[in-house]
């Protein structure tokens, strides 16, 4: 059995991330799920959350907004709407893009509106938990 598996992240602009790694933990739709060389095969659905994998005892860090993981024993690809690498958030803009939610989430007055603002809310403040452990 293989001591890695191997970790591709996409997004519809790019190739993020491919490496091999020792483990993930993901955010699936259903709950936070972890990945280990030989892992069983499965397809998931993910939600806004933190995606962490580790190379020997280095974590590291990405925020992922919605997608698809498939995981089989040597691979996991996760297609994601957006990722973005700790390293690469720029934390003014987040910081601003939690203002700007909360200012819309005040003057929404439509269900449809607070949701969509709640969501960039979530995606937000995401990117700056992630963008502080980096």
């Amino acid at each position: 059995m293989s001591r890695t598996i191997h970790l591709d992240v996409v997004t519809p602009e790019r190739l993020l991330i491919s490496e091999a790694v020792d483990e993930v933990i993901a955010p699936g739709s259903e709950g936070e799920f972890g990945v280990l060389p030989g892992h069983c095969r499965f397809l998931t659905t993910l939600r806004i959350g933190e995606l962490r994998y580790r190379q020997g005892d280095q974590w590291k860090r990405l925020s992922v907004s919605w997608g698809f993981a498939e995981v089989d024993p040597l691979r996991i690809t996760v297609l994601a709407e957006i990722a973005e690498r700790a390293e690469d958030i720029d934390m003014a803009r987040a910081e601003a893009a939690v203002k700007k939610a909360e200012q819309q989430i005040a003057a929404a007055s439509k269900r449809e509106e607070m949701e969509a603002a709640r969501a960039q809310l979530e995606k937000a403040l995401l990117r700056l938990k992630v963008g502080k452990k980096r």
